[in-house]
């Protein structure tokens, strides 16, 4: 199966994943377009909000380069909706059994979610190696992940939960991360105005970051 870390329609990988809650589906398009034209093609919409799934099947249908996953996925319910919206990829706070079951059936890349090291332990028995690390300022944050590095090699994270264009570097260059998840290239106050503009500009000041990044090969 396709890692979620190779999902960028370009060679080079994409460093950061946009973070996106959508409250009116009549903007999923333009901010779509917006962060595609910055440099981050990969958006993930969080299934948070009544708008979310129109969303993703808005983005799938109009916005060409863009890849769009589905976020807060919480149930094998959420899973088939999302796949059903036209998703190209899962991403879960956390997981279950039943959840996991449910990701992996649906044939997309998926990210479940971890903020312990038994959770990382548990998904490596199962083959998982690709995770989302959450909350992840407020589980341990660079020196957490830092400290799994050693004992555990095989598992590759996307840190999402409080990074900031300051502390992406920071996650960025630690060899077990592949991306970060981040919602600051979405400030409130742009959304509200449709200032798309403005999140292009911020998408490809967080794109930028894209240097320092090294993804190890499969």
């Amino acid at each position: 199966m396709t890692s979620v870390f190779d999902l960028a329609p370009e060679a080079s990988p994409v460093p950061v994943v946009p973070v996106v809650v959508i409250e009116n589906a009549a903007d999923a398009v333009p901010l779509a377009r917006a962060l595609v034209a910055g440099g981050l093609p990969l958006v993930e919409v969080t299934l948070r909000t009544p708008a979310a799934l129109d969303a993703v099947r808005a983005i799938a249908a109009e916005v060409p380069g863009a890849v769009v996953g589905a976020g807060t996925v919480v149930s094998a319910a959420g899973v088939a909706d999302a796949v059903g919206a036209g998703a190209r990829f899962l991403v879960s706070p956390g997981w279950t059994e039943r959840l996991l079951g449910a990701m992996r059936d649906s044939g997309l890349p998926f990210l479940p979610g971890v903020s312990t090291t038994s959770e990382v332990v548990a998904l490596l028995e199962q083959g998982v190696e690709d995770l989302k690390f959450f909350p992840a300022e407020a589980a341990g944050g660079v020196p957490y992940l830092k400290s799994l590095a050693g004992p555990l090699p095989q598992a590759r994270f996307c840190p999402t939960g409080g990074v900031s264009l300051a502390s992406a570097p920071a996650y960025l260059s630690l060899p077990n991360v592949g991306c970060v998840g981040g919602t600051w290239m979405l400030p409130p106050d742009a959304l509200a105005a449709r200032d798309w503009a403005r999140v292009e500009t911020l998408a490809r000041e967080a794109a930028a970051l894209r240097g320092p990044v090294s993804v190890r090969s499969r």
